[in-house]
């Protein structure tokens, strides 16, 4: 299971389009965190961003005594000014403490907009952090397939993280995985469900999002023709046409952990990466992109 991360945003805020239970609470946000530890993922996605999450995981972590030996990735807040070496500083140690962890295994940029900081001071005040023993590597969150090749062009960052998915064919054609292999650099992989979207029936659709309806239909088809449940199709999916990167998945309770790596676990069928990308060819960004989903 060391190609799965377990995403916190549901920890620290009501995320979701297809949450129905809402943030859990601590009880359960531990439990959550348990079970992915306990099925053998030892990394965790959170951010300063995610409302509360950082606080809740680190009260897991220390709770079930792994603080010390799981791996964090958190993201600075976007609203620092990130060219303030002391606020910056002062952020990046707020998250250790409230994860209660020794050092972070990443930290990153929270948007991608930022990289115009980076030869400004950015750079110099991000190595700086890594010097000090605090962080093993930096990163950054993008976007668009543009900005990820910028970074991963970028001496200094080591890690980006990007949206993918089974529908999402925008950074494998522009070269992202591939330029990543050849730097070295590692893909976190997020929106694998697009927050839930891909799960859903199609009956369960805000009437605001009916556009996106003949997408789930074609999924539905999808995962009858081939035997798999949409979370298998989802996971194969990535899996096998991304295998060099990090997956990060989310669970709103702790069934939602054991159901993933389930479902990763689940041997696809060879011809099912094809059928994806002759369906899926190109789909609209106002589906891709939950930024210009309705409110």
């Amino acid at each position: 299971m060391s190609s799965l991360v377990l995403g916190t945003a549901q920890l620290g805020l009501n995320y979701g389009i297809a949450n129905k239970t809402g943030q859990p609470d601590q009880t359960v946000a531990s439990a959550i965190v348990q079970t992915a530890w306990e099925n053998g993922i030892c990394e965790f996605d959170t951010a300063q961003g995610y409302g509360t999450s950082e606080q809740v995981l680190g009260k897991a972590l220390h709770e079930l005594g792994i603080a010390s030996k799981a791996q964090v990735i958190s993201k600075f807040h976007p609203d620092l000014n990130h060219l303030n070496a002391d606020a910056m500083s002062n952020a990046l140690d707020e998250s250790i403490n409230r994860l209660q962890v020794p050092v972070l295994e990443g930290m990153m940029l929270h948007r991608e907009e930022l990289l115009s900081l980076w030869d400004k001071g950015l750079a110099e005040i991000l190595r700086s952090f890594v010097l000090s023993g605090r962080v093993k590597q930096i990163g950054v969150s993008v976007y668009s397939s543009q900005k990820a090749v910028q970074a991963l062009n970028t001496d200094g960052i080591d890690i980006i993280q990007i949206p993918a998915n089974i529908l999402d064919r925008r950074f494998e054609n522009a070269g992202v995985f591939k330029l990543a292999d050849k730097k070295k650099k590692k893909v976190y992989i997020r929106s694998i469900f697009l927050q839930g979207l891909l799960l859903m029936n199609a009956d369960e659709l805000p009437e605001k999002m009916a556009y996106a309806r003949p997408i789930l239909e074609k999924l539905e088809s999808i995962s009858s023709e081939f035997g798999l449940t949409r979370r298998e199709l989802a996971l194969g999916y990535v899996k096998t046409e991304m295998p060099d990167s990090k997956v990060i998945f989310g669970a709103d309770i702790p069934e939602h952990v054991s159901e993933n790596v389930s479902s990763w676990k689940k041997s696809i069928p060879v011809s099912l990466a094809s059928k994806v990308k002759e369906i899926f060819n190109s789909v609209d960004e106002k589906i891709l992109n939950p930024v210009l989903w309705p409110k």
